[in-house]
């Protein structure tokens, strides 16, 4: 089993990950996705690895070609069966995932494909760098999906405190399929 990161092993990861790659990949556009990208938010949930999300598969190759000095535990390829051009890197001890999502979608609350993680995301501090993260509002949808409260529970916690985009959620849970019980009672907590 993989050690699980804290906010400062998250950051430390982020900022050796950025140091190899900047400024060589400085003008690929990318965002930190995953249970990663909600730990960098501030939210305290269990995040196993750091997940990079690029918009085509050179940013993949150029992010690959940065990290090289470290072990490659999959080098860049295409996985037809998630329509992903991917690759993984173990990152001082922390595996760290560079991808594309190839879907093509209008819906604009999805993390990791379409417009959203383009439109809806933060840029957050980490060391030296700005790093942008996936809204936390799309996190949550997808924690939502894949039915994981122990990873939507701190989120919505955290989203009571700090305040959140309500409508955003609800287009995400409404083109997810949630059933109408389960988005009504986020959308309670959330209020």
């Amino acid at each position: 089993m993989r050690q699980l990161l804290d906010q400062a092993r998250l950051q430390e990861t982020l900022i050796t990950v950025l140091d190899h790659a900047m400024p060589a990949c400085a003008q690929v556009e990318y965002r930190l996705v995953g249970t990663g990208a909600a730990l960098l938010h501030g939210v305290q949930l269990p995040a196993g690895d750091v997940d990079i999300l690029v918009k085509d598969r050179e940013g993949v190759n150029a992010f690959g070609a940065a990290l090289s000095s470290f072990e490659c535990l999959e080098p860049p390829a295409w996985l037809p069966e998630t329509r992903q051009y991917y690759a993984n890197y173990n990152v001082d001890g922390v595996e760290v995932g560079i991808s594309t999502v190839e879907l093509e979608t209008e819906v604009d609350a999805i993390e990791t494909f379409g417009r959203g993680p383009w439109e809806h995301f933060t840029v957050l501090q980490c060391g030296q760098y700005a790093v942008p993260a996936v809204a936390l509002e799309l996190r949550l949808i997808t924690e939502l999906v894949r039915n994981r409260p122990d990873r939507y529970t701190p989120i919505i916690d955290h989203m009571q405190a700090q305040g959140c985009d309500i409508e955003l959620i609800r287009r995400g849970m409404d083109a997810a399929g949630l059933p109408h019980a389960r988005q009504e009672d986020v959308l309670n907590r959330l209020k």
